[in-house]
């Protein structure tokens, strides 16, 4: 008998010890906490998110990070560069995307790599060269005062490049790149001063119907549209028919009709060609 109680004290006990550890986990600050950095350059947007270690009082190069070995570039999951446009470190391009970061830092200087695999805790077990999208190798150079946390920054901005700098201790590297923000540029102002797009006159008739403003405005915007994307475009014909049966005209606007419904069958719509076979039989009967 005395067996069994102590046995049930046993499990009693271990149930309550198990139930106090599971509900009284302890939240404690992480020592390499992670960062993210957002910066637009020009009109393209970079993204860096890292691990910050901190030197806490350690020789960090030659020690927490060894000489001629590939880094993770921070600390716990690698870190991650996103670039919307392509960047251009002198004659290497690294197109726009998502890249992990690595660095091999050497005694003169570094090599810093982006990798297209950016899905690794830490550096990949199997280091693969065709995944290797850039390689550079910036020179080091010693700062007279020590850097406690590994920082990563884009530096010296300007419209068309900037500096992508990483320091720790008292050492720093420095890579300059461009971005083809011209192209960019010119892009924008051909588009403007080429006038309003198809979308932007559709909208534009599209609004002025459905809050019933100027119906003439409307049939104008809406042909404009059509006449730059083509009847090929049959949700902007059924549009226009809507707006030509507004207009008045209801048999130009079945003749319209009948083409946006003729493209939406060769495009499987069949939403489209229900909808225009429904106001094809209404506007007959108003004609």
């Amino acid at each position: 008998m005395y067996q069994n109680f102590r046995s049930l004290l046993i499990l009693f006990i271990s149930f309550f010890a198990f139930e106090f550890t599971a509900s009284s986990q302890v939240d404690t600050p992480p020592l390499s906490p992670v960062a993210t950095i957002k910066q637009n350059v020009g009109l393209s947007e970079l993204e860096i998110t890292y691990s910050r270690p901190s030197k806490r009082g350690r020789q960090v190069f030659g020690n927490v990070v060894s000489y001629d070995e590939m880094w993770r570039l921070g600390a716990n999951k690698n870190s991650t560069f996103t670039t919307s446009d392509d960047l251009y470190f002198g004659a290497d391009t690294l197109k726009k995307g998502t890249y992990a970061i690595f660095a091999k830092p050497q005694k003169d200087s570094w090599n810093v790599v982006f990798y297209s695999d950016y899905s690794n805790w830490g550096t990949p077990d199997e280091w693969e060269e065709s995944k290797v999208m850039v390689s550079l190798n910036p020179t080091k150079v010693s700062l007279k005062k020590s850097v406690e946390t590994l920082s990563i920054s884009i530096d010296n901005i300007k419209t068309d490049g900037a500096v992508l700098s990483i320091c720790w201790d008292r050492e720093k590297v420095e890579m300059p790149f461009s971005i083809d923000t011209r192209s960019k540029v010119e892009e924008s102002i051909a588009k403007v001063m080429g006038g309003p797009s198809a979308n932007d006159y559709y909208s534009s008739a599209k609004y002025y119907y459905t809050k019933e403003l100027d119906k003439k405005k409307a049939l104008e915007w809406i042909n404009s549209a059509v006449k730059i994307r083509g009847a090929s475009a049959y949700w902007m014909t059924k549009m226009q028919a809507e707006i030509l049966a507004w207009n008045g005209d209801y048999s130009k606007a079945i003749e319209t009709a009948k083409i946006s419904m003729k493209m939406a069958a060769s495009k499987g719509n069949d939403d489209y060609v229900r909808m225009n076979e429904e106001s094809i039989s209404q506007w007959q009967k108003m004609k």
